[in-house]
């Protein structure tokens, strides 16, 4: 009808309530006009009934809301959607003349009309379109390449695209692994190949192992691995460098295996974040020297995190505990062990107490713990902030702990009569917790079928602002009382286990040949000495190394003590390279989280400093650094990837061509766009009851029915 599939009136309440509302009114009006002063004749009666009732029917309708409904059918012509690389390693020259070939390639099928209507795009370091008449133009210079942004872009794509031709030399450096992403598509990917998949005769520092967190004054290893192709017997030199400076140099005859490891020693002697490249001098006849160096960063903190252990008694939680913090050469661990009310395991240093970085309470306060020592601890905690780690055992003093309970993450209220064994039940929401992981993926299964361990019968709860990550179970019945607590409040965090003979976690595990136990205390330790600030603020750059051209990043997430997202913060990021200096506003991404970016036309290393204000208060500040175009990933890999180009076909139902003999694609192209077809029914809505003309038409009916009662002599 008016070439509409359908029209339809639709109202925000059930019909039959208008229709009520419509005899109500017409019963009214009839009711008004039954008897009239003068007489008039029943016609005339019949139209001013019509009049009134159609007049209060415009007026209530409104409140039904009612909508309109136009429904059209719609053909979408399918289109051919051609993505062209555009990243700079199509100007590598390794004898195929890539960057002729893919104009070539992009003019035979803009050309060719037998293929059917056809998109072009340019993708590298984003995608956007391009038209015709632009392809001699291409000038292959984005910094990087995207594969999986293409893929991004069609999600809320409404064309009826009918395939997807790539043309790429597939070696992406940027984005996930597209094939991922292109498995779910409901179209053919065809893909055809640029490059030469020769690997050529070359030495790369292929991979870095490193610590990205070390200290200062301490040795740490830096592991360099070489690979070579063709330069098996020579000698080159290798060198570990910080910023300008050169570390260490070694020299080393590369391997006939093609690939050899260089362990270098490396002793930061400032705290602060270093930037560290491993370099491989040139040798003549290599293919590219893009792939020599290496550029990682670490952070290094000023001295090792001193730990202190406080017992109430000798325990093998203690023991336990204090073994697993041993382990971690990066802690200074020192203890007290109190005997009696004047005698320790280790000879009495309470200033160790005050200079330690983070406490850990195991067994304490005990019967033996002094008014002295428990002061001491009390005063660190709430005035200092001094993060802490607690547990109990059966020589824990209640009595004594419940002089801590300001400070504690979790409360209670009842004497102590006896002790029950239970087992953890770790919450669903915390499956991810930081302090839960191991190096086994099974970790709710692995933390849920620990042995018993021996909790107070005391009913436990967690205070506002803590976060339980386990409640307990009794005889495989769970029950909702708290086993591991954590708490992070007004700069104050602490970790509570809520049972002792914790040291059967580690028996067990052990046979298993799980670190669960380990892990656990030590991911403890460096989640209460995660610096209040920078839990609460972060401003980074998306990555590190960017290629000259490239667009900066930044990304802030920005929360207030209490950990709420801060929305009205105001963020001046300063940056400076050895010549310039830039700025960068930040916008509102909402949620606590805020971007923004920058283009900047050279190339060097840069620092960055952000302020982060509220009502122009501080509320913070980072810092951080990045190079632009010291290494251009474009050309660290000069190979074509044939292999993912072929997956990326395959996987989809394309094919994957060659620059050589694409010929076959265009009947491809030709029979998909001939068996394509895609309708689209397209509602629009005219919504009446918001509309003025509504008002128009009830004062009009009214206006009507006045001007007749007048001219019929009524009052």
């Amino acid at each position: 009808m008016f070439g509409y599939e359908e029209i339809g009136l639709n109202f925000a309440y059930p019909s039959i309530f208008l229709v009520t509302v419509l005899l109500l009114l017409a019963a009214y009006s009839y009711y008004v006009y039954r008897f009239t002063i003068p007489l008039i004749s029943k016609p005339k009666k019949f139209l001013l009934v019509i009049l009134r009732t159609l007049a209060l029917l415009t007026i209530v309708i409104v409140f039904f809301e009612p909508v309109i409904s136009f429904t059209k059918k719609i053909t979408l012509e399918p289109v051919n959607l051609i993505f062209i690389d555009n990243s700079s390693s199509i100007n590598i020259d390794d004898e195929t003349n890539r960057p002729e070939t893919v104009k070539n390639i992009a003019s035979n099928l803009s050309s060719s009309e037998f293929i059917g209507k056809s998109e072009f795009f340019l993708f590298g370091n984003n995608v956007r379109g391009l038209s015709k008449d632009s392809l001699a133009e291409i000038d292959f210079t984005d910094g990087v390449t995207n594969i999986t942004e293409i893929f991004n872009t069609l999600d809320d794509d409404e064309t009826n695209f009918a395939s997807i031709v790539i043309i790429s030399d597939g070696a992406y450096t940027e984005g996930s692994n597209p094939t991922y992403k292109a498995a779910n598509l409901p179209v053919p990917v065809f893909t055809i190949g640029i490059g030469d998949t020769t690997r050529r005769n070359d030495v790369e520092v292929s991979k870095v192992l490193f610590n990205d967190i070390v200290y200062a004054e301490t040795p740490t290893s830096i592991i360099a691995a070489i690979q070579n192709k063709g330069f098996e017997g020579e000698a080159v030199s290798v060198s570990l460098f910080e910023n300008n400076l050169k570390i260490e140099e070694q020299t080393i005859v590369l391997s006939q295996s093609g690939i050899q490891n260089v362990s270098f020693s490396y002793t930061p002697k400032t705290s602060g974040e270093k930037k560290l490249s491993v370099l491989i001098t040139n040798l003549s006849d290599e293919f590219t020297y893009a792939n020599n160096k290496k550029i990682f960063y670490v952070n290094v903190l000023s001295n090792k995190i001193k730990v202190m252990i406080l017992g109430g008694s000798p325990s093998t939680d203690l023991s336990f505990i204090k073994n697993a913090l041993k382990s971690d050469e990066n802690l200074t661990v020192n203890s007290l062990t109190q005997i009696s009310s004047d005698k320790f395991v280790e000879d009495i240093n309470y200033s160790l107490v005050d200079s330690a970085d983070l406490l850990f309470l195991v067994g304490f306060p005990g019967e033996n713990t002094t008014d002295e020592l428990l002061n001491i601890v009390q005063k660190n905690i709430s005035e200092e902030k001094m993060p802490y780690f607690i547990s109990f055992s059966p020589q824990t003093n209640i009595e004594k702990i419940a002089q801590m309970q300001s400070e504690l993450p979790f409360s209670f209220n009842q004497p102590l009569r006896s002790y029950r064994e239970v087992q953890p039940e770790i919450l669903l929401a915390e499956k991810y917790n930081s302090l839960l992981k191991h190096e086994r993926p099974e970790v709710v299964t692995n933390w849920n079928n620990l042995p018993p361990v021996f909790q107070p019968s005391i009913n436990f709860t967690s205070k506002p602002g803590s976060k339980i990550l386990s409640t307990v179970k009794v005889n495989n019945n769970a029950i909702n009382i708290p086993l591991i607590v954590t708490r992070n409040f007004n700069g104050k965090r602490s970790v509570a286990v809520l049972a002792g003979d914790i040291w059967k976690w580690k028996l067990q595990t052990a046979r298993k040949n799980l670190n669960l136990f380990d892990s656990f205390i030590l991911n403890c330790v460096k989640w209460l000495n995660t610096p209040e600030e920078q839990d609460r603020i972060s401003v980074k750059t998306s990555k590190r190394n960017y290629s000259p051209g490239e667009q900066i990043e930044f990304l802030a997430r920005i929360s207030d003590e209490s950990l709420n997202p801060v929305d009205e913060a105001d963020i001046k990021v300063k940056i400076s390279s050895s010549q310039n200096n830039y700025e960068v506003a930040m916008l509102n991404a909402g949620k606590g989280l805020y971007e923004g970016t920058l283009l900047l036309n050279e190339t060097g290393d840069f620092v960055f400093h952000a302020e982060i204000f509220r009502e122009r208060m501080l509320l913070g500040k980072d810092e951080g650094n990045f190079n632009i175009g010291e290494i251009e990933i474009e050309l660290i890999n000069p190979v074509m990837n044939y292999g993912l180009l072929k997956f990326l076909a395959s996987e989809t139902g394309g094919n994957y061509y060659t620059a050589e003999k694409y010929e076959e694609l265009f009947n491809r192209l030709a029979e998909i766009i001939k068996t394509t077809s895609k309708e689209k029914l397209v509602t629009s809505d005219v919504i009446l009851w918001s509309d003025e003309w509504l008002l128009v038409v009830a004062i009009l009916l009214f206006s009507i029915e006045w001007f007749l009662r007048k001219r019929m002599g009524m009052l």
